[in-house]
């Protein structure tokens, strides 16, 4: 028997027929010997329309009372799975986050889990009940109702998993696991058995929509086991227990799986596309100490993420041009903070593109191997795609090229890699 934790996103949530196949799931696990929490986010769309009334109510809304109204689609959610599993003849109830109590520190609208205190949920599972807890919202130190911000429902469900010491945490997605790329580009993009931590990191921070960022850190953290699977399958689907999605995993446990032939070491584990990039070039910025950091300090104070930076060769005037990323949402607000800054930076020139996507490959096997970044360099050379700028990790190389080129591009690695499955397995 297992402890297991299993989580449904907005679109497994969405309209009461979707809610009976989710109970259904959970109900079969449970069957199986399982002690089973369920972490559950808003009905597709719904934190949307929340988010909108509280807009027309009040443009300039307290971020506490925000928090009130859009904590609420999870709400109705959780109690809607616990009343259908109970109409199945299970024993269920729902657990807000006050309740368990979700302790969380810091701002509402984004706040991060501090503690969570099990021991009543434990005591309740250990007894054959099922608890649905909602996603996304937790309790502040002074009583009030906390979100976790977009996409915290992920976090919610490792953080349980933590607490509740699960042997895994399930995320029931849209899509029935982790693949090498989007199936929608590339046909014959294979499913991937496991991945470790660091590279659904890397992947989930590169554009990869599969998992959450903040939950992966979460699960490498504290040692979660997440699985990736699907809740699009039919009642009489084998259980997620027998034909598995994705696992992720530590460095150890794949190492593991290779040594017991359950896996094949592959160089690089996927490519990642992100169309969400701006360029921003500064021209004729001073060559001197401190001159970057007159950039960058300003932008990072407003919270805009810098991704790649280029300094280019000086210029015999003792200048330079400055070449960075930030994300296209941030872009207007980057450029009016850059142009307030004009004087004090010395540039000449401010020039943008949004038009650009920033194209990955990512594997843990690049820490022993080299020639991976030559390999994507040629490769994009040889179908005549441009690379405008490059930025490395220990574990992966990516590079930003023309928007249009992008499909190009990830069909292009996706075979020089050698991560194409076969006719048969496609």
């Amino acid at each position: 028997m297992a402890r297991i934790v299993m989580k449904f996103g907005g679109t497994s949530m969405a309209g009461t027929e979707r809610i009976r196949r989710v109970a259904n799931i959970v109900r079969k696990q449970q069957a199986a010997g399982h002690e089973v929490a369920v972490v559950v986010s808003a009905m597709a769309g719904e934190t949307d329309r929340l988010v909108n009334f509280c807009r027309e109510a009040n443009p300039l809304y307290d971020p506490a009372e925000y928090d009130v109204v859009v904590a609420s689609g999870e709400q109705v959610t959780s109690g809607l799975l616990a009343l259908t599993l109970q109409a199945m003849g299970c024993k269920a109830r729902s657990w807000l986050g006050w309740q368990v109590p979700i302790r969380t520190v810091e701002a509402h609208a984004k706040a991060r889990v501090e503690a969570i205190e099990a021991d009543a949920m434990i005591a309740a599972m250990a007894g054959g009940e099922i608890a649905v807890v909602p996603g996304f919202q937790g309790i502040s130190a002074d009583g009030r109702v906390t979100t976790l911000g977009r996409g915290g429902s992920d976090t919610s469900a490792v953080a349980v998993a933590a607490a509740l010491g699960a042997d895994r945490c399930d995320i029931y997605t849209d899509v029935d696991g982790v693949y090498t790329t989007d199936p929608r580009i590339v046909a014959r993009a294979r499913k991937l058995k496991a991945v470790t931590y660091e590279e659904m990191l890397e992947l989930a921070s590169v554009g990869a929509k599969v998992l959450q960022t903040r939950s992966v850190g979460l699960a490498m953290k504290e040692g979660v086991r997440v699985q990736v699977l699907s809740s699009f399958v039919d009642d009489d689907a084998t259980p997620a227990d027998e034909l598995p999605g994705t696992m992720i995993v530590s460095e150890e446990e794949m190492e593991q799986l290779l040594k017991d032939g359950e896996m094949e070491r592959q160089l690089v584990t996927g490519i990642a596309h992100d169309k969400n990039e701006a360029k921003v070039i500064l021209t004729r910025v001073p060559d001197k100490p401190g001159a970057v950091a007159n950039i960058f300090g300003p932008l990072a104070q407003a919270s805009i993420n810098v991704d790649m930076i280029i300094q280019n060769v000086g210029r015999d005037k003792g200048e330079t041009d400055v070449t960075f990323t930030v994300p296209q949402a941030d872009l207007a607000r980057a450029q009016a903070l850059l142009e307030d800054r004009r004087g004090e930076i010395g540039f000449n020139r401010i020039i943008t593109d949004s038009k650009v996507a920033k194209i990955s490959v990512v594997g843990v096997g690049m820490k022993s191997h080299a020639g991976v970044a030559s390999t994507m360099f040629k490769a994009l050379a040889d179908r005549g795609i441009n690379i405008q700028a490059i930025t490395t990790s220990e574990i992966k190389v990516s590079v930003l090229i023309d928007e249009d080129e992008t499909e190009l591009a990830v069909r292009v690695l996706h075979s020089a890699y050698g991560l194409d499955a076969d006719d048969e397995a496609a």
